[in-house]
């Protein structure tokens, strides 16, 4: 039973020899992580150490309990500009406790089944804003890699980019040469050393120059930050009022979002990478205990970290373990070598997260999109742009609502409603709009044919197509509605007026309705008013119901010919009605 309820089978058949596969992997994932999770914590605004308390508690928990076999879990380079803005409006107390309530938040939207929502946000507002956060990451760090003094850290790109070159004359020789030599080793070193990670390289040998050829010209982790506790934090319950709940109830909510977002992103490319499939509910109520848990320890909020999570899989990970080993592996770190980390030079962070930001920027995904010069294009760059000048919370409601105003404009394109005749050319006698003209068009009998959902988008061009068509009123109405594969109350509301006032005076009958719309009709009661007997399977069973219902006089003599049956309908000769007939359709 406990197997199903926490680890739901993810060990069976479990082995030594996939042990010590999981054992290098977190090995590996584990000394990458920790110069990652104290410079995503810098970035955040808050002390080194809160990352890697986050690694070690999130990373364990969103491994033991997430829906994802290979998941990483911790902080990340897309929380950067959430978490700093949240620390600079709210304080970093603030930070915990609405880190605390994404996590609930998260853990509800995985028991509700939201998981499978991650697919409803379309592409360019996804690039669009990890772009956009890629440039902040990145802007952010330009002051550590040049050494500048004096600069003050606001919310927003556009000041900090002023800070830059306000103090651009403060830049300190010594930083830059150490940020470029970490920058060089981090990106030349993974092709001389593949299995040891470029930033542990680059931290070490830039740290090492610093300290030896030019000592105490560099700002450190120690010097800014203070030492770097070789323990974790005590278990510490956050002061949670309702009146700190209602102030921070938008902040949650955007670490839930983007928490959701990016974990899921990750599970899907780990998915892709193995053939394996996760659990997106599990994966989400996973990720919220671990934001829920993570805060009674000062850790921040954390997700799926994809760079990582792929590491882990190239390292040969086999289960959850390996992801429950790298915490491992960074809490005794932690313990063994904390003192050593408070000597890292604020210069050798910098480069590190400077490719972070390049990594996860999307470039090739950004421009290809914006090669289209389609509407994709703008809410790509309308994403980006607020993301980067105003905040991600914009961003994405302005990119969301931006998609389903064309999406809707699409979706009415495609919405065709066209009057049709049978074409007696066609062996199967199909309807055709081409087959209508003035001369050949039944007086009695309108058919209409129905294409694409009619929804409150579509609904009134819909209603007026039909309206503005009609000139006469013929005796029967005929709704094709077999390519109609959704409708909606408003469409069902125009749908029901045309209905209810052609019922006046003729009759109106449906053919090929689809499920959705036949169970909304029942629903609202038009079904039953229409009747039963006038839904038809086909058109031709339809026509032969109407042809039934016709005014036989007003049948003799008329010349249109809109049907096979109306030559002896007319009372004309058999042989000069089908010459009339052909001379019409020709």
């Amino acid at each position: 039973m406990l197997e199903k309820v926490v680890f739901t089978g993810r060990y069976k058949n479990y082995s030594l020899q996939a042990f010590q596969k999981d054992l290098i992997s977190g090995i590996v994932v584990g000394v990458i992580a920790i110069p990652l999770g104290m410079a995503f914590a810098i970035a955040s605004g808050v002390k080194p150490q809160y990352g890697i308390y986050t690694t070690i508690i999130a990373g364990i928990l969103i491994s033991l309990l997430g829906g994802s076999k290979f998941q990483i879990g911790g902080p990340t380079g897309a929380f950067i500009p959430i978490l700093f803005g949240i620390v600079m409006t709210y304080g970093f107390k603030n930070l915990l406790i609405a880190g605390f309530m994404g996590g609930i938040i998260l853990f509800l939207m995985g028991i509700f089944r939201l998981g499978s929502l991650i697919k409803f946000i379309p592409k360019p507002v996804i690039i669009g804003f990890t772009s956009g956060i890629a440039v902040t990451i990145f802007e952010g760090q330009i002051p550590n890699f040049l050494g500048l003094t004096g600069v003050k850290k606001h919310e927003y790109f556009y000041p900090n980019l002023k800070e830059v070159f306000i103090h651009i004359h403060s830049a300190n020789l010594y930083s830059i040469l150490t940020a470029v030599i970490c920058l060089i080793t981090v990106l030349f070193t993974p092709k001389l050393f593949p299995k040891i990670p470029g930033s542990l390289i680059g931290l070490f040998v830039s740290t090492l120059v610093a300290t030896f050829l030019y000592p105490n010209q560099v700002a450190t982790i120690g010097s800014m930050y203070g030492e770097i506790p070789s323990t974790l934090p005590q278990f510490n319950i956050p002061d949670i009022t309702l009146e700190r709940i209602q102030h921070l109830i938008q902040p949650a909510f955007i670490i839930a979002i983007l928490g959701s977002i990016e974990s899921l992103l990750s599970a899907v490319v780990a998915d892709g990478m193995t053939g394996s499939k996760h659990n997106s509910n599990r994966e989400l109520m996973g990720q919220g205990i671990a934001n829920m848990i993570t805060p009674f320890f000062g850790g921040i909020p954390s997700t799926g970290a994809l760079a990582r999570t792929a590491t882990n899989i190239k390292n040969g990970a086999i289960s959850p373990v390996s992801g429950i080993i790298h915490g491992i592996v960074v809490l005794l770190i932690l313990v063994l070598f904390a003192p050593y980390a408070s000597k890292i030079p604020l210069a050798s962070m910098a480069p590190i997260l400077m490719v972070v930001a390049w990594n996860m920027s999307e470039r090739h995904v950004f421009y290809h999109l914006l090669k289209t010069r389609t509407a994709d294009s703008v809410i790509l760059v309308v994403t980006f742009l607020l993301t980067v000048f105003v905040d991600l919370t914009t961003a994405v409601e302005v990119g969301l609502v931006l998609t389903v105003i064309i999406f809707i404009k699409r979706m009415s394109d495609v919405m065709v409603t066209a009057k049709v005749l049978p074409n007696p050319n066609n062996k199967s006698k199909k309807v055709d709009s081409q087959m209508v003209t003035n001369s050949h068009d039944c007086p009695q009998i309108s058919i209409y044919s129905v294409e694409g959902p009619l929804f409150f988008g579509a609904a009134q061009t819909f209603g007026q197509t039909i309206l503005n068509t009609i000139k006469l009123k013929p005796n029967v109405l005929i709704l094709r509605l077999g390519k109609v594969p959704f409708m909606d109350t408003t469409g069902e509301s125009y749908f029901s007026s045309i209905v209810k006032n052609f019922s006046t005076h003729g009759i109106v009958l449906i053919s090929g309705i689809k499920p959705q719309p036949k169970e909304l009709l029942i629903k609202t009661g038009l079904y039953h008013f229409i009747g039963d007997e006038h839904f038809f399977d086909h058109t031709g069973e339809a026509i032969d119901f109407a042809i039934k219902h016709l005014n036989r006089n007003k049948c003799l003599g008329c010349k249109h010919f809109a049907f096979s049956e109306c030559t002896s309908l007319s009372g004309v000769n058999e042989k000069v009605g089908e010459k009339i007939q052909l001379l019409e359709i020709n």
